[in-house]
C-alpha cells in the first residue's frame, strides 16, 4: 500500500494555509473514483488537506474530521473517511463504507491501515509528516 516501486513526490508545507493550497492544487491530479490513503500521526494535518482537496474540488462546506461518523459525504463529490475506530474491513463493509469506493467520487481515506483487506487496487497515497509545529513534509504520488 503506498511506496510499493512508486516514487513519491514531496511538498514541504510551512502553514496550515500551504497544507490548505497544496490540497487544492493536489484535487486536480484527481478523478472520479480515485482512493486516496492519507498516512499521518493525530495532528499532522490529515483534515487540512482535505479541507484543501474539498476546495480544489469546488466544494466549500466546512470539512471536518469525520472521527465519530466514520465518513463524511459532501455532496457525492468527495467521502472522507476516518477508520480510527474501525478494527477490520468486515466492519467497514458491514457499515456499508466500502460502497462508496466505487460512487463516482474522490475517497480520501484516513486510518486506511484498520481496512487495508477491502481496500480497492491502486489507491493513491498521501503521507504527511510533522516537522514542526507549524512544518509538514507531505510525501505524495
Amino acid at each position: 500500500m503506498g511506496y510499493n516501486n512508486i516514487r513519491m513526490a514531496v511538498f514541504i508545507s510551512r502553514s496550515a494555509r500551504d497544507t490548505i493550497n497544496f490540497g487544492k492544487e493536489y484535487a486536480k491530479t484527481l478523478r472520479a473514483g480515485d482512493v486516496v490513503i492519507l498516512n499521518g500521526a493525530m495532528g499532522a494535518g490529515k483534515t487540512v488537506f482535505c479541507k484543501g482537496v474539498a476546495q480544489g474540488l469546488g466544494i466549500f462546506d466546512e470539512i471536518l474530521s469525520p472521527t465519530y461518523a466514520y465518513m463524511n459525504d459532501y455532496g457525492g463529490k468527495l467521502y472522507h473517511y476516518d477508520c480510527y475506530r474501525l478494527k477490520n474491513g468486515a466492519q467497514a463493509e458491514a457499515l456499508g463504507l466500502c460502497d462508496y469506493f466505487y460512487a463516482g467520487g474522490v475517497c480520501l481515506v484516513e486510518w486506511a491501515e484498520n481496512i487495508k483487506d477491502v481496500l480497492p487496487e491502486n489507491c493513491k497515497t498521501v503521507t504527511m509528516e510533522i516537522l514542526s509545529d507549524s512544518e509538514r513534509r507531505i510525501l505524495y504520488e
